[in-house]
């Protein structure tokens, strides 16, 4: 007899997570509830209440919320004021989304009484320890259910031949072969692994691509965009106040149309190996670009550079799952800190897949002077002289060096 007595799954209702919904009736024999987050991903999502209705799940038990907000506000914009992105390229589209599931499928556990919860995520992947971090950070003794370490239905074939014993609905996409993409999407990015991505040689076909056109196919003319930032968050596009969420749904609707945003990356995974995904970010990769040129105009230099110092480790934070621990939380106070200057506007120009910054102010905290600045008569505002002097005293120890060197030689 399972010690399971109610179980919060992580549901979206395609076919590997209808799958672990049956098999978690028949293995724990156990009451089931159904969470499936709408995080801007772009589908309909009330199908899978209906699925869940099926197997018997009782309407009260199946939670179907609109959280494209919250996401945006609470988990992408602190993100993006640390200008974070993992090794070098990738925007952490996925690996952001991940500790917003966790709570809201622990709140509800509280509120349903459940004493477990479970995902679909498998053992070769990130998502199992981004989704297991969160639990174990808000609620330290529930229970996690994680179907792919436990049961042996670890090939395509023997997930489809379960749905049928089991009369799970399976549609014509997979009894054709399915995607030939593993794919996760929300109002951040969409993401495509496995198959033909497999061979890190081969060229993603053009046809794989959904949110963002060919650089080659976009438009002939360029577009311009006014960004307006708020302690160093976005909050209105070419004079229109927007919430979080509709900012970055035009940014996506923008940067699509210019084809801004494609990315082609092998990364290094939690688990050790490497994997190759290939990302389209539109308005993520509009939004870094004209955060930084904000910045550039806003910030103290060394605060700036101090940043950039953190931004890798805050990014590795993100990447493994780390969004709940005390020193996520804590660079995340430095961070909001110093966004409190960063006030003003960007203008861009969407151009065949570019962001080109080509203009950036502030009217009260930019700590750009051009009377300083100038190449022209600056009338006495820098002198020039001063200079000598902080050269002489910042190549002292290089000159001790080399006079030793030279003694010695």
């Amino acid at each position: 007899m399972s010690d399971v007595n109610k179980v919060v799954l992580a549901y979206s209702g395609g076919l590997d997570t209808s799958v672990i919904l049956k098999w978690l009736q028949d293995t724990y024999q156990c009451e089931v509830v159904t969470f499936t987050a709408d995080l801007g991903q772009g589908e309909e999502l009330e199908p899978a209440r209906t699925k869940a209705l099926k197997f018997g799940i009782r309407p009260e038990n199946i939670f179907i919320d609109d959280l494209r907000e919250e996401f945006v506000r609470d988990f992408v914009f602190p993100m993006f004021r640390c200008n974070t992105i993992y090794e070098g390229e990738y925007l952490l589209g996925t690996s952001i989304a991940r500790p917003l599931i966790a709570k809201r499928q622990i709140e509800i556990a509280k509120q349903t009484g459940a004493d477990a919860v479970s995902h679909g995520a498998t053992g070769k992947g990130n998502d199992q320890v981004r989704f297991e971090l969160g639990y174990y950070a808000l609620e330290p003794n529930i229970k996690v259910i994680a179907p792919w370490r436990e049961w042996d239905l670890l090939s395509r074939e023997k997930l489809m031949a379960y749905a049928e014993q089991h009369g799970i609905p399976v549609d014509m996409k997979h009894k054709q072969g399915g995607s030939p993409y593993s794919m996760d999407a929300n109002l951040l990015h969409i993401s495509y692994e496995g198959r033909h991505l497999e061979n890190p040689a081969a060229e993603a076909e053009e046809s794989m691509w959904r949110w963002t056109v060919s650089p080659e196919a976009a438009p002939d003319a360029a577009e311009y965009l006014d960004i307006e930032f708020e302690k160093g968050d976005i909050v209105g596009l070419n004079g229109t106040r927007m919430t979080p969420a509709q900012v970055l749904a035009k940014l996506n609707e923008l940067g699509g149309k210019h084809g801004i945003g494609r990315l082609d990356l092998v990364e290094n995974r939690y688990v050790g190996m490497k994997s190759r995904g290939c990302y389209e970010t539109p308005g993520g990769t509009i939004m870094l670009r004209a955060h930084r040129a904000i910045e550039s105009v806003c910030l103290d230099r060394e605060v700036a550079h101090l940043k950039d110092d953190l931004m890798p480790r805050y990014a590795s934070l993100i990447y493994n799952g780390y969004w709940w621990a005390p020193e996520r939380k804590a660079i995340q106070v430095l961070i909001d800190h110093t966004q409190q200057a960063v006030n003003g506007w960007v203008r861009v120009k969407l151009y065949k897949g570019n962001v080109i910054v080509v203009g950036r102010d502030s009217k009260t905290n930019s700590l750009f002077d051009p009377t300083i600045a100038t190449f022209e008569d600056d009338a006495g505002a820098y002198n020039q002289a001063d200079a000598a002097g902080f050269i002489k005293l910042n190549a002292l120890r290089m000159r001790i060096a080399a006079n030793l060197s030279r003694r010695k030689g």
